[in-house]
């Protein structure tokens, strides 16, 4: 049985935006103070937990694209579950940035290129499931 048609690309996709969302919710979790001064450029003040709340978000994240990177290739389904997770956060980023007082240039830059990565990686985790879903173009199968 030969491996579904993109199948390297959506593993490495996968891992990528895991990789990224646990190096998200490791950092504001472990050193907020150095998530902050990298972000904001101010001390870290967030008497309501925000940023936990922002963390625990990104682990859910990781947690369902590496499930995915597991179960895709038997249940095409979890790729369109990774796309709903990227496509939900379009508009976060660039939210924030606006609403945000304090960004450093970094801040800038990544809440920035954020919202149109997610697009992105949504519609081209769309388009996998949508590959993946399709009936086989062999006869035999």
């Amino acid at each position: 049985m030969s491996a579904p048609r993109g199948s390297r690309a959506n593993d490495a996709l996968l891992a990528a935006l895991a990789a990224l969302d646990v190096t998200l919710a490791t950092w504001a979790l472990a050193s907020p103070r150095l998530w902050f001064a990298a972000f904001h450029g101010v001390p870290y003040v967030d008497p309501e937990g925000l940023l936990p709340r922002m963390a625990a978000n990104w682990a859910a994240f990781a947690l369902f694209q590496l499930v995915a990177l597991a179960r895709w290739r038997k249940n095409a389904a979890w790729l369109a579950v990774a796309a709903g997770l990227r496509l939900s956060d379009i508009f976060t980023d660039w939210t924030y940035l606006a609403a945000c007082h304090d960004v450093t240039w970094f801040g800038r830059a990544a809440l920035l290129a954020a919202s149109p990565l997610n697009v992105l990686a949504g519609f081209r985790l769309l388009r996998a499931h949508a590959a993946a879903s399709a009936p086989s173009a062999d006869p035999s199968a």
